[in-house]
């Protein structure tokens, strides 16, 4: 008994294997997109860092360099005027206290500044370490993903190379049995 498989068949086999070959070039064509795409963002975020954090850097490090000096001379001048005062409250109690409250607010106003610049510092580091850490959760996430889009395109393909296809053959010969002319 001979079967013949009759050409609209073959044409409707042909037509959907091409839409199936299409879809699956649109759907790299997608990823493609969505991984330029994903790579353009960590660009941006990476310009955007560099832009903030290292001029922050650079005004925290230039402020550091500017107050340190004033803070020990502000230090050494509030030694001299402590002694000063010791000197001078030998001679005159009224006078040495007006010189020791002055001294004292004095002392108070560079511990203060010494304070601010201390949370200046802190703050500017604390900002760093955000940026840091934003941009490497940035990265690592849509590297995950793609990553995990890869594996799973692989596994796939791997479940798809270890079927043995059939044969037409062998579909027909599984049809007629022993009956194949």
């Amino acid at each position: 008994m001979h079967h013949d498989i009759p050409v609209w068949v073959y044409i409707t086999f042909t037509a959907v294997t091409a839409v199936g070959v299409l879809m699956q070039a649109l759907v790299l064509l997608g990823m493609l997109l969505a991984l330029k795409g994903a790579l353009k963002r960590v660009n941006e975020l990476s310009t955007k860092a560099e832009e903030h954090a290292i001029p922050v850097l650079q005004s925290t490090r230039s402020l550091l360099e500017e107050v340190s000096p004033k803070l020990k001379v502000a230090a050494q001048n509030a030694l001299e005027i402590s002694q000063t005062a010791r000197e001078v409250s030998m001679t005159a109690r009224n006078e040495s206290a007006k010189l020791a409250g002055a001294l004292d607010d004095l002392l108070e106003k560079a511990s203060v500044q010494t304070e601010r610049v201390d949370e200046i510092v802190t703050a500017a580091l604390s900002s760093v370490a955000h940026a840091t850490a934003t941009i490497q959760k940035a990265v690592a996430t849509p590297m995950r993903q793609v990553a995990a889009l890869l594996n799973g395109l692989r596994a796939g393909f791997d479940v798809l190379r270890s079927r043995e296809p059939e044969t037409a053959q062998e579909t027909v010969e599984a049809a007629d049995g022993d009956h194949f002319v």
